[in-house]
């Protein structure tokens, strides 16, 4: 394994090689809400002074894993320096105001971009556009992700956002399935698993609809009478949009009661390290006994993060089942 870091200095034009002065990388990402971040030490001569805002790209057996921004630096007496850095996401922090109608999860995002000067990637064609999202004074990284929430409640879709490298990218989770296996003979170091009815899941869904003709809200409920016999009434209630045809919010009660009626399955994953692994990707885990009986299925990456020290490369993985 060979990883490469680069930075470029704004203030001199130069172009420095950190990759023999540096002693350890951390590379971490989520699948929502946090940008992908970049933690690396290294020991500095008056010519590798880093500042805020020099542009950092790290990358392993010519493959970039991140391109982004230094945001804080620290050191004591001794000299090792302590350098944080963002990707593109971290600038969506940004609180905004904004009105969308009839806009795709792509198109909001194409115009938070532009408007924040955000270079774009590729932006997956959901084929789904909201009514309507108005959402005043919330970071962006909320407004996008609330899009993304929506979109999946009425498609059944997961789509992950992150910076690609070349620029904000969104596509569907299928398409970041990956070849990769972990389990007991294949990377992984140790697990731990945890199943629960606790948060995320819900066997009865409530959805009421504005009705200013009425002056009251329209209802509609679709549930699980075998699972609430099972597990009580776990109820999810939301307002949809006022502008959404009977159809339509039955299609998304129907899709949310899929989504969400079911047990949450959580795993972490200590393992070998695998370059590009991220957030959002799907692995495929095969363990020869988890809670009694064999497990094969492909998980979703929740987190990851990837530590680069003495020539080794490790992962700490948080997963959850589909």
């Amino acid at each position: 394994m060979t990883y490469e870091l680069l930075a470029a200095q704004k203030a001199t034009g130069n172009t420095l090689n950190l990759t023999n002065s540096t002693t350890q990388v951390v590379w971490s990402t989520q699948r929502t809400g946090q940008p992908g971040k970049l933690t690396f030490t290294y020991l500095r001569t008056p010519e590798s002074k880093l500042e805020e805002g020099d542009v950092i790209r790290f990358s392993v057996n010519g493959q970039l894993q991140f391109y982004g921004w230094v945001f804080t630096r620290g050191f004591d007496r001794w000299g090792p320096v302590d350098v944080v850095c963002y990707d593109r996401i971290r600038y969506l922090k940004a609180n905004a105001s904004y009105s969308f109608y009839g806009q795709s999860a792509g198109d909001i995002i194409r115009q938070i971009a532009e408007d924040f000067e955000l270079d774009v990637g590729e932006l997956a064609d959901t084929g789904y556009k909201l009514p309507s999202l108005i959402m005043q004074d919330k970071s962006c990284i909320d407004i996008i992700n609330t899009a993304l929430q929506k979109t999946l409640l009425n498609t059944g879709k997961v789509y992950v956002f992150y910076d690609s490298g070349d620029g904000l990218a969104l596509k569907e989770a299928n398409d970041l399935k990956t070849d990769i296996v972990i389990g007991d003979y294949s990377l992984m170091t140790n697990y731990t698993f945890d199943s629960s009815i606790d948060t995320q899941t819900y066997n009865s869904i409530k959805l009421a609809r504005p009705n200013q003709k009425t002056g009251k809200a329209d209802v509609f409920v679709m549930k699980d009478s075998e699972h609430i016999g099972k597990w009580g009434l776990l109820q999810l209630y939301q307002t949809v949009d006022e502008a959404a045809n009977d159809a339509q919010v039955k299609e998304q009660a129907k899709v949310s009661l899929e989504y969400y009626n079911r047990v949450l399955q959580q795993l972490k994953f200590s393992s070998l390290g695998v370059p590009g692994l991220r957030a959002g990707a799907l692995i495929l885990v095969n363990l020869s006994d988890l809670d009694g009986e064999p497990f094969k299925r492909y998980v979703m990456l929740e987190k990851a993060e990837h530590t680069f020290k003495n020539d080794e490369h490790t992962m700490e993985l948080e997963a959850k089942a589909l």
